[in-house]
């Protein structure tokens, strides 16, 4: 018999101390939940965040109570070390997440020491670069082509408002909630009775338009301050508006106990993981 005949077939079955290795030790499993926390960070804060409709400006296309996963990364500019991502740049019709461009004293928040916290809004995009476009009876006229109303809320002789749907025909020096630095230069970009958007620069209104403060108050938004776009609502719960905006810590609490009291029957079923359009 040769000698390979002796050779007994080697056991797939692991020992009892090669079991024993394989466990982890505490320090490889702090490592592997470190791994996913800085995995998850990068996701949250680099190519996805959350975001939750605080009020109605965009009713009835997103609702109070709306919680959104925003694509961070698409909309960005272009970068060398991934490129592999399809970047674009904003269109009309997109919903947006952006930095309100201005803040009004006495109307947006400011810390302690009299510093502007700015606000984050998501908001229709309207106009890009170089469009020409002006409102009539609520339709948006844009560079001659009047454009369809779709999820906006319509103009009716109930609603009717001489601002907000024949813009910019009343200046908004005569409307109160206007910043102070639009009214005095919105006239520098009137043509022929259109608003001309600048280079850089896009027109942002909410579908709610009879109640949203937007572009027509507070003037354009800079490209550098577009976050991302919603993609879609991955829980929506019942809140009246501006209920969510409450800062104070009692306020907080007394909000997450209502949640869990109410969590079954003030969830919107029918909006969970919804396309945001």
């Amino acid at each position: 018999m040769s000698p390979a005949a002796n050779i007994s077939p080697v056991s797939t079955k692991p020992s009892a101390s090669a079991r024993i290795n394989q466990n982890e030790t505490p320090f490889e499993a702090i490592a592997s939940i470190c791994s996913v926390l800085v995995v998850g960070l990068f996701i949250m804060t680099f190519l996805a965040q959350n975001y939750v409709i605080p009020s109605g400006s965009m009713k009835n296309t997103l609702l109070v109570g709306d919680h959104l996963l925003v694509d961070r990364i698409t909309l960005v500019p272009p970068a060398s070390w991934m490129p592999l991502i399809r970047y674009r740049e904003p269109g009309r019709g997109d919903i947006l997440v952006f930095l309100k461009p201005v803040n009004q004293p006495g109307i947006d928040v400011t810390d302690a020491d009299g510093i502007p916290q700015y606000t984050t809004l998501v908001k229709r995009l309207i106009g890009v670069p170089g469009d020409h476009f002006h409102l009539r009876n609520g339709i948006v006229i844009m560079n001659g082509i009047a454009q369809p109303v779709g999820l906006a809320q319509p103009t009716t002789p109930g609603n009717f408002n001489g601002f907000l749907d024949n813009f910019p025909a009343v200046p908004p020096a005569e409307v109160s909630g206007s910043t102070e630095s639009w009214a005095v230069n919105y006239s520098s970009y009137i043509q022929n009775g259109d608003l001309v958007v600048p280079p850089g620069m896009y027109f942002m209104m909410g579908d709610n338009r009879h109640n949203s403060l937007d572009s027509r108050y507070w003037g354009f938004v800079p490209r550098a301050n577009i976050l991302g776009r919603p993609l879609f609502n991955y829980w929506s719960f019942e809140a009246a508006d501006g209920q969510l905006e409450q800062t104070g810590f009692g306020q907080k609490l007394a909000w997450v106990g209502h949640v869990l009291m109410r969590f079954l029957p003030d969830t919107r079923w029918r909006r969970t993981f919804h396309v945001v359009r």
